[in-house]
């Protein structure tokens, strides 16, 4: 018979899918219906943004900064699921002869990740067509992922749960209520938060189970592990910045004194690092997860590292 917890955890994968089926989008049908992009308002709200802190900028400069970050939030998570449905994929394999409940879950989990790196190859095609030319994405999806793949499950899971869950807290605190953003953007955000909300659950799940597994030893490597690829991001969020800060600037219809320049580069960088790093792992959920399967000395190094990108 089926221990208690077997129980509970077949349960909470059966409500992922009683939500998974209910919420259920279609891109073309639901999400972009016939649309295109405003490119007379902001894409994302200043609380993401942090456009508003650069003073100095018009209005029109601000919405343009706006859309420009905008641009990449989305591009950004069209990488990231790339690695995210490789190893839920892996994963699944351990329910391939056992729990077909948690087998179902995890193939939806996959199946709308998949589902939402198509969305946002679509949105850049359309965003491509509204805005200049000149703008890059430097991230290389595949080889990004390579690298991310190469690390622990330990690591790669703690990972995937933080961007699950700041793309929740995005939506629900700052894109949701902001009535001024470009309808179709909205929308974006708002379907793809939709099916994002049970694949936190399920990180939830399968992030102790992996905890379970290791020795001691492991699960140090494992710490080191998502250091390694916290600061990876960092990198990748630097590249990105600099090259937005470009674009940005290439745009703009007047020119800007250097201190200027170099306080748009580090808003921009600024705005990045909270965006995909800090609002993640500083997450209730997170650090209550992350309190329960390490040591103090581990999260010590864990937030030592962050106090170096901060």
């Amino acid at each position: 018979m089926k221990a208690a917890n077997e129980f509970s955890q077949t349960n909470r994968f059966a409500q992922c899918i009683e939500v998974s089926k209910r919420v259920r989008w279609d891109i073309e049908n639901d999400v972009i219906r016939g649309r295109t992009f405003d490119f007379s308002q902001k894409f994302l709200p200043d609380s993401i943004s942090k456009v508003d802190q650069l003073e100095f900028l018009n209005d029109e400069e601000k919405v343009l900064l706006s859309q420009v970050q905008g641009r990449t939030y989305a591009n950004m998570f069209g990488f990231v699921e790339r690695f995210i449905t490789a190893k839920i994929l892996e994963i699944s394999r351990d329910y391939w002869l056992g729990d077909q409940v948690a087998l179902e879950s995890l193939v939806r989990f996959s199946d709308e990740e998949l589902k939402h790196q198509e969305l946002f190859r679509r949105i850049e095609e359309m965003m491509s067509a509204g805005m200049p030319e000149g703008y890059r994405f430097l991230p290389q999806p595949n080889e990004i992922a390579a690298v991310v793949l190469g690390k622990s499950t330990w690591a790669v899971l703690a990972l995937t749960f933080a961007i699950e869950l700041f793309t929740q807290e995005h939506y629900k605190r700052s894109i949701e209520p902001e009535e001024n953003l470009s309808a179709l953007f909205k929308d974006l955000f708002l379907y793809h938060w939709k099916e994002e909300t049970t694949h936190a659950l399920m990180d939830e799940i399968e992030w102790p189970r992996e905890d379970g597994k290791l020795t001691s030893d492991k699960r140090d490597r494992a710490v080191d592990e998502l250091i390694e690829l916290v600061s990876a991001v960092d990198g990748l969020l630097k590249e990105q910045s600099v090259a937005d800060a470009d674009y940005f600037l290439r745009l703009c219809k007047r020119s800007f004194s250097e201190e200027e320049i170099e306080a748009i580069k580090a808003g921009i960088l600024k705005a990045y690092r909270w965006q995909y790093i800090f609002s993640g792992v500083s997450h209730r959920r997170f650090t209550t997860l992350l309190d329960k399967m390490t040591t103090a000395a581990q999260r010590q190094r864990i937030s030592d590292a962050l106090v170096q990108i901060s």
